[in-house]
């Protein structure tokens, strides 16, 4: 097959999916035939032909997706002009700490915020998908371990952590965050 069918395919596929896809992913299209290299040097080719458009070529944690640009998205609020969730000040303390010093215990956040974590706002974000617990704390009653997910990197439109921002770059009456989804 040659290189351009294997881009129109890449493209296509991309286009249609519903979540990120992986490289393994786009591989299997191939029979894994194609090395990630020449895998990713396509995509920067499919990337880089989508400047001029509204929509745009991303990778995130957990794969490549199209997305529209962000200039556009004032526009396309209004044809869904549903408001995003709001999110309590709680949780989103909870969110920020446990994505800055993951992995955490819930003692963790609680000796961070100064007052005692509200069960709600652990669920609110588990059942977002935007934590999950990765493990127990060798000590005693073995709390749990939270950590973000490849979701909530996702929903933020990054592909690691190491793209928050720093923390000493958030203004102290900026701690809220936009519903990225």
């Amino acid at each position: 097959m040659e290189l351009a069918t294997i881009r129109q395919v890449l493209e296509a596929a991309l286009l249609a999916a519903q979540e990120p896809l992986s490289l393994a992913d786009l591989k299997k299209m191939f029979d894994d035939e194609l090395s990630n290299e020449v895998l990713c040097k396509l995509l920067d080719q499919i990337r880089n032909e989508w400047k001029a458009r509204p929509a745009e070529l991303i990778q995130l944690a957990s794969g490549w997706r199209f997305r529209t640009r962000a200039e556009f998205m004032p526009y396309l609020e209004r044809l869904n002009p549903e408001k995003p969730p709001r999110y309590s000040r709680a949780v989103l303390e909870t969110l920020s700490i446990i994505a800055y010093r993951q992995p955490v215990t819930r003692g963790d956040i609680e000796e961070i915020r100064g007052v005692a974590v509200n069960t709600h706002a652990i669920r609110v974000l588990e059942e977002r998908g935007w934590i999950d617990v990765v493990g127990h704390r060798e000590t005693p009653g073995r709390p749990a371990l939270y950590a973000t997910t490849r979701k909530f990197l996702d929903d933020l439109g990054l592909r690691s952590l190491t793209e928050l921002p720093a923390l000493e770059a958030i203004p102290p009456t900026n701690l809220e965050l936009a519903d990225a989804a």
